[in-house]
């Protein structure tokens, strides 16, 4: 019966009449308003269509130009490996837990979206989505959660605007009927443990700091927000993996049923998942990319992809340990036509041939799979054949100097580094200064270490720039001397556990320092650094073979004096990278010494924190060549005309430099200069 054709009910009677017959209600409610009225009430009582979360999507979700590259109604056909993974988040799949490992821009975010819409029209409850860092939830609130919202009339009359009055609307608080959306950064672990959450939403969770302030694991904190739901929970977990043993996503995906997408092949029919190996392309002529099938062999062009994908379906490849964790694997690949392409993947994959870098987030980003980091020890012995003589304490491709110091209980140790193009660095000094933290002897040797200079090799003369001391032993001590130096030379450093690419050294806090008997609040800063980051990028860098023909050598070639004696070598390759496994079975990586002493690799850790402390890693072309001009040294280049520019556009001649190092960069030698001091330091 139609709603507009309602016969009188005694609802309605009630509605228009009490018992004696008169109207209680204002004078202006007219029979047509008590329908309207009676027609609400019924569509409330209504239950609401039993929709699974990509149907809810097909039916209501519409992406807007502010946050989409196809804007319009949303449609699941576009990406049909997405469809299973949705309706695993609805309320009457039996899943209660969701892995999704993939590469980069396959949809999942959007898989995520349309689950956060799905809730707040049909599911609604308690919801928590983490983002890696409170200012990503803020930008992911306004770029794809406000576009969500208003672009969808479903989900428009449920939720206020956030320019309005209402204080349950907010960038990080989205109130609805019936539950409550917060979002959060995987840094804060107030906004982690705010509230109890029946769904959780935990995007690219391989980005998550290892601590949440230093609480504990994100993800953890996160979950046990949602364990007084039991069974009714839904946790979605979301991301691009990183590195091996240390990648969340890869964790959870291996602990679950490891589903593959299995697509038809257009020629013979078998039911295969796609897998890089089997991408072919001519030599050199990437545009030539086509999939071979593994049971023909048969070329599989591109243009099959949209049939196959509609086709495909997810299969669990091993049976997981718990039967309500169901984990997903996809790499770009499976992209559909116009999104990243056969060509565009194999193009990418040639680029990255011959840098670690690049290869590593090309196997994330492309492949969706993890990247096992090299982290054996090189022999020291091959170390020792490659060292070099040195024309000067400082060669003429350094530009600046940082010292790494390791205190000892019964001395100091110093190694000082200089820095130039590329991040090339070569040993210039190893110090050992006898006595522990507790001589004033020893602090006042380091102390004039400080004020001590070194020659380049053209003539001028170098001191330290930044010198970064551990705080791992005697820390107060040590805050008490950089407190005396002063923190714009010295930096206090702490070894961190764990791999941190994006920011390898945090800070400075400020911490407690005693200074003369006297407690100081807040009266040192401290540096804390990844030291797991910087140890293997000092492995990668010693395997650098030197170039040949007066090439030069690639960027981050380590230099090493013909004086550096075997101890030192050994101390320099002391660890190894291991993976070791916990008791749930989770591998991680971590460094175990293969020898007892190490300060070599310590302190060249130390000194490449200082470097990046000074904003090495960030200096552009204009202050590389200030660097080289302060220190009389100029590198040659091209100008548009192809003739050679010096920065100081003169031509000085100097007396002959000494001879040039293999592999070193050309180099115009410039007036000598008596002092040198860095513009920085200024």
């Amino acid at each position: 019966m139609s709603e507009t054709s309602l016969p009188p009910s005694p609802i309605s009677r009630f509605l228009l009449n009490d018992d004696d017959g008169t109207d209680d209600h204002s004078p202006d409610l007219s029979f047509d308003g008590a329908e309207d009225m009676l027609r609400a009430w019924s569509r409330g009582i209504r239950p609401d269509p039993d929709l699974t979360v990509s149907e809810w999507a097909d039916r209501h979700r519409w992406l807007s130009s502010r946050a989409a590259a196809e804007p319009g109604r949303y449609r699941t056909a576009r990406t049909p490996y997405l469809r299973e993974i949705m309706d695993a988040l609805s309320p009457g799949h039996p899943a209660q837990r969701i892995s999704f490992m993939k590469a980069a821009q396959v949809g999942a975010t959007e898989a995520g979206n349309n689950w956060i819409g799905f809730v707040i029209h049909h599911a609604p409850g308690p919801m928590l989505a983490v983002l890696p860092t409170v200012e990503m939830a803020k930008r992911a609130s306004r770029g794809r959660l406000d576009p969500l919202i208003s672009d969808s009339p479903a989900l428009r009359e449920r939720v206020s605007p956030a320019r309005s009055r209402d204080a349950g609307n907010s960038m990080l608080s989205k109130e609805f009927p019936g539950g409550i959306l917060v979002l959060t950064g995987a840094n804060s672990a107030t906004g982690l443990r705010s509230m109890p959450a029946r769904y959780l939403f935990l995007d690219e969770i391989d980005a998550y700091p290892p601590s949440a302030d230093e609480e504990g694991d994100p993800v953890t904190l996160a979950e046990a927000r949602s364990t007084t739901f039991a069974h009714r929970r839904k946790v979605f977990l979301v991301s691009t993996p990183t590195i091996r043993g240390l990648s969340r996503i890869e964790q959870e995906f291996e602990a679950s049923d490891q589903r593959r997408y299995f697509v038809p092949c257009p020629h013979c029919g078998a039911m295969q998942w796609l897998e890089f190996e089997r991408l072919r392309w001519e030599k050199g002529r990437p545009e030539t990319a086509a999939y071979a099938c593994n049971a023909c062999d048969t070329l599989i062009s591109e243009h099959h992809k949209t049939a196959m994908l509609e086709a495909g379906e997810w299969r669990a490849t091993t049976t997981s340990a718990d039967p309500h964790h169901v984990g997903y694997h996809l790499s770009a690949l499976y992209s559909p036509i116009g999104w990243k392409s056969w060509e565009q993947i194999a193009r990418e994959w040639l680029a990255a041939q011959g840098n670690d870098e690049m290869l590593r987030a090309a196997r994330n980003t492309l492949l969706g799979e993890t990247w096992v980091e090299r982290g054996e020890a090189p022999e020291w012995q091959r170390l020792a054949d490659r060292r070099e003589v040195f024309p000067a304490q400082i060669p003429e491709g350094g530009l600046f100097l940082t010292a790494g110091a390791d205190i000892q209980k019964d001395r100091i140790e110093v190694d000082i580094w200089t820095w130039g193009r590329g991040l090339q660095s070569w040993l210039v000094d190893h110090i050992v200064i006898p006595g522990g933290p507790d001589s004033p002897a020893a602090w006042a040797e380091l102390t004039r270490l400080l004020s001590r200079t070194w020659q380049h090799a053209y003539g001028a003369v170098m001191p330290i720039a930044k010198l970064a001391i551990d705080t791992g032993y005697e820390a107060a001590a040590v805050y008490a001397w950089a407190r005396a130096q002063g923190f714009e030379q010295v930096v206090p450093v702490k070894g961190l556990e764990g791999f941190n690419r994006a920011t390898p050294v945090s800070g400075p806090t400020f911490v407690d320092a005693t200074v003369g008997g006297k407690r100081l609040r807040r009266g040192a800063r401290l540096w804390s650094v990844a030291t797991a980051t910087f140890k293997i990028e000092t492995y990668r860098f010693l395997r650098l073979e030197r170039s040949e023909d007066e090439q030069p050598d690639p960027p981050g070639m380590i230099h090493l004096p013909d004086w550096a004696d075997s101890e030192w070598l050994k101390q320099l390759v002391a660890e190894q990278l291991v993976t070791v496994r916990n008791k749930r079975g989770y591998a991680r990586q971590e460094w175990q010494k293969l020898r007892e002493r190490n300060e070599a690799l310590d302190t060249r850790v130390y000194a490449r924190a200082a470097a990046w402390i000074m904003g090495a890693d960030r200096w552009d072309e204009r202050m590389w060549r200030q660097l080289e001009d302060q220190a009389g040294v100029v590198t040659a280049v091209p100008d548009v005309g192809g003739a050679s520019a010096n920065t100081a556009g003169e031509q000085a001649p100097t007396p002959d430099p000494p001879a040039r190092q293999a592999g070193a960069p050309p180099t115009t030698p410039r007036r000598k200069r008596q002092t040198y001091t860095p513009r920085f330091m200024r």
